[in-house]
This record gives C-alpha cells, structure tokens and sequence, in this order.
C-alpha cells in the first residue's frame, strides 16, 4: 500500500526533508544539530525559521491555488522578495477573473 505524503512535507525540497530528518533524529536538540551541522545557534534557528515558513505558506488556508502555495513557499524560502510575489499573485488573480 502506497501512501502519499502530506501537501506540506511534499513541498519541502530535498535539503529541508534532510534538515527535518536530522532534527527529529537529534529529539528536536539545536545544540545537537549546531555540532552536527558545525554552524552557530543563530544561523540553525534562522534555517529552522525559514522551514517553519515554508511549511505554514503550504497549509495557509488563504491560499487559494497552487500557484500562491508556491508563491508562499519562495518567500518564505527567500528565493524571491515579498513585493515581488505581492505583484504576481495580483496579476495572477486578475488573469484569473478574466477566464
């Protein structure tokens, strides 16, 4: 029996699936992950942040599409500004009312 994967773990790429597999490997530890990844505090619970974004932009309710998930998902992952997914997602919704 094959299951699938829930929309929030599915949107995270490969280098957050291994983040979160260490993280639950380490009991949720960010000292461990610190030594484990040789980075500071600061620096894992920045990553950590950006990982908790992503994964609240996938199950926002306020979403209304794929489209504006992904949107979420890039700025929350710091891929692309605010402003500019703001500007997309307006023109994707006016497209949209237009079909």
């Amino acid at each position: 029996m094959k299951t699938s994967l829930p929309p929030w773990l599915e949107a995270l790429d490969e280098e957050d699936q291994q983040f979160l597999r260490r993280f639950v490997l380490s009991s949720g530890s960010l000292k461990a992950l610190c030594d484990e990844y040789d980075v500071s505090y600061p620096t894992l619970r920045a990553r950590l942040d950006r990982l908790i974004s992503k994964v609240k932009a996938v199950e926002d309710p306020r979403a209304a599409d794929a489209f504006e998930r992904k949107l979420r998902v890039l700025v929350a992952d710091g891929k692309i500004p605010a402003a500019l997914a703001r500007e997309l997602l307006k023109a994707h919704r006016s497209a949209a009312e237009e079909r």
